[in-house]
């Protein structure tokens, strides 16, 4: 908002230091200016609320799974592994599975470190596991991307009702996170399907069997 002029003096009062203070609240959420502008405007229309907006924001910012990045201790880094085998750091390091950092390591996702040591259990090692990793991230950024522009798509168009956004996110988490897990079951399967009547699982097998006779 302008200032007040007195003279050639401008003043600045209590609502220019309260919109201040909304801007870096704003920006602190990773939003960028011209967003920020946009919102505003939005706000000073009637349009929406500060307060029920930040509430939304911070439900859209509550994470889908309690799977945070830590940093661990060597003996930290082993128990959440389950195993102390012998070159395991030297493995999940060179997986990318984790980055050591000076005297201590930094775990990206002790969830997925705990998937990788399960497969790695039945014979699949880390290096593997890391690479199917990357397949399923790069895979599902996309699919993501596509799924959001869809929603705001749809939305812009009035068949996506956000009246109420707060119920939407919550309802679209909770839909969303089943979704995925039914349909990679499903893709899974039929692609398992598929490569067992193709002879080529028994054809490894007995491959794999002939090197461990050797």
């Amino acid at each position: 908002m302008p200032p007040e002029i007195r003279g050639r003096v401008a003043y600045y009062g209590k609502a220019h230091i309260d919109r201040l203070k909304l801007i870096a609240q704003l920006q602190d959420r990773g939003l960028r200016v011209d967003a920020i502008r946009d919102f505003v405007k939005t706000i000073e229309r009637g349009e929406l609320d500060v307060a029920e907006w930040l509430g939304i924001e911070r439900q859209m910012q509550a994470p889908w799974v309690h799977d945070q990045p830590r940093t661990v201790t060597e003996a930290e880094l082993y128990e959440v592994a389950g195993t102390q085998r012998a070159g395991l750091i030297a493995d999940l390091v060179r997986a990318q599975i984790v980055e050591r950092r000076g005297e201590v390591y930094l775990l990206a996702s002790p969830a997925l470190l705990a998937m990788a040591m399960r497969l790695e259990a039945v014979g699949i090692d880390l290096d593997t596991a890391a690479g199917a990793s990357a397949i399923l991230r790069k895979h599902m950024a996309r699919a993501v991307g596509d799924l959001v522009s869809l929603f705001v798509a749809r939305a812009k168009d009035g068949h996506v009702d956000v009246s109420d956004p707060g119920r939407l996110f919550e309802t679209f988490r909770a839909t969303g996170i089943e979704s995925v897990r039914l349909l990679f079951a499903r893709e899974m399967e039929r692609a398992l399907r598929k490569l067992l009547a193709s002879g080529k699982v028994a054809a490894l097998s007995a491959r794999a069997k002939r090197r461990r006779r050797r």
